[in-house]
């Protein structure tokens, strides 16, 4: 418990009415009857005055006075759980029932609270049947609504219950504690600093998971969970990984990737692929050595090659076959080239021991259509 505990007030009705008159309306439970329900059936009752106010019982107060404004108000409202809405008894019974033994019937329930600016805070009521009848008859005339406030600043911090009663200003609730309200009201005692609205356990905790200070807002939050989430889902589907896949799969398979051996059925050493180009480029020049020799072995037969020029043939063949191979379409075979001009025999008219042509003077003399003796005998000229 904190060295100044939360108090629980209970201020009834004619207090509050006598309060309000200095700045405000009063209300009290007769205007009930004037009233015309609201879709769901309920009404409104005013709970506080538009400002500071104290008790008309003449009490002890532990502070000057209850705050109320409409920052104040505001929190209050926000504080406000309407999936557990408060209940509304007569005389204050439900704080007594343990003591008296008595029961405790609802006379209504609180189902939201409002701010209404210069005129306090209202709650909407639900009442039940008996309760209207006997608000309707007159048995009952002041609604007292019992709140919680801080003992350090006065502030009202959240209403808890509230009574139907015929004696305003109760005396003698001073004395009660908030942890005893609270265990006979079945409420919650909320935090010692009301002013500070304390951050979500589950958003605080998040915000840590992510790694990302308090202050962030939710929306940012949101942001960073939303990424996180698709980074996981691009992994998984990366990995070819179910969507149920966690941390230790993910792990898994990245680890796999890492130190698994290549397939023998899709990868070869780089020597292999090194002896396979050497290969490769062997038999791509014996092809092509081949080829430039089917080009001029039967060039050389026929005369449209030399001797002496098949070096070259073979060079040119190489570096530009089509070069090779459109020269000896255009060459004209030479005869000379093929055979003798004797058909094979001696030639005949010379004298022993004159020299005998050449290969090339022989050519010559075909082509020109002079005999051997006629060549040498214009060389001698």
């Amino acid at each position: 418990m904190p060295s100044k505990p939360i108090r629980l007030a209970i201020l009834s009705g004619a207090a509050l009415i006598r309060k309000a008159a200095v700045a405000a309306c009063s209300f009290t439970l007769g205007d009930i009857n004037a009233q015309q329900a609201n879709a769901n059936g309920r009404y409104w009752i005013q709970l506080t005055p538009g400002q500071d106010f104290t008790p008309s019982d003449g009490r002890v107060m532990d502070v000057p006075a209850w705050r109320i404004n409409a920052a104040i108000a505001t929190q209050v409202i926000g504080r406000f759980d309407a999936a557990q809405p408060p209940v509304i008894d007569y005389e204050h019974q439900t704080l007594h029932k343990e003591a008296n033994g008595q029961p405790a019937p609802a006379a209504g329930w609180i189902h939201g609270l409002r701010w209404a600016e210069g005129s306090g805070l209202f709650a909407e009521v639900e009442l039940t049947a008996r309760a209207l009848q006997a608000i309707a008859s007159g048995e009952y005339r002041y609604f007292s609504p019992v709140f919680l406030y801080s003992a350090e600043t006065g502030e009202v911090l959240k209403v808890t219950m509230g009574a139907l009663t015929n004696n305003p200003a109760i005396h003698g609730m001073q004395a009660l504690n908030t942890m005893q309200a609270a265990a006979s009201a079945q409420f919650s005692t909320p935090p010692s600093h009301p002013t500070e609205d304390p951050m979500n356990p589950l958003l605080k905790a998040l915000l840590a998971t992510l790694g990302l200070p308090e202050t962030t807002t939710e929306q940012a939050a949101l942001t960073a969970v939303q990424a996180h989430k698709d980074t996981a889902e691009a992994a998984r589907t990366a990995l070819a990984l179910k969507a149920e896949d966690g941390a230790t799969a993910v792990t898994a398979a990245c680890s796999a990737l890492t130190t698994k051996a290549p397939d023998p059925a899709k990868f070869v050493p780089v020597e292999t692929v090194t002896a396979m180009q050497t290969q490769l480029a062997a038999l791509t020049a014996q092809q092509q050595a081949d080829q430039v020799d089917k080009l001029i072995q039967p060039a050389l037969a026929d005369g449209r090659l030399m001797a002496a020029m098949e070096p070259w043939a073979r060079d040119l063949g190489k570096k530009d076959m089509a070069a090779l191979t459109s020269y000896l379409e255009k060459a004209q075979p030479i005869a000379a080239l093929t055979g003798t001009q004797t058909g094979g025999l001696p030639p005949t008219g010379t004298a022993k021991g004159d020299a005998q042509l050449s290969t090339s003077e022989q050519a010559v003399c075909s082509a020109m259509g002079l005999t051997p003796e006629q060549y040498k005998a214009g060389g001698a000229a």
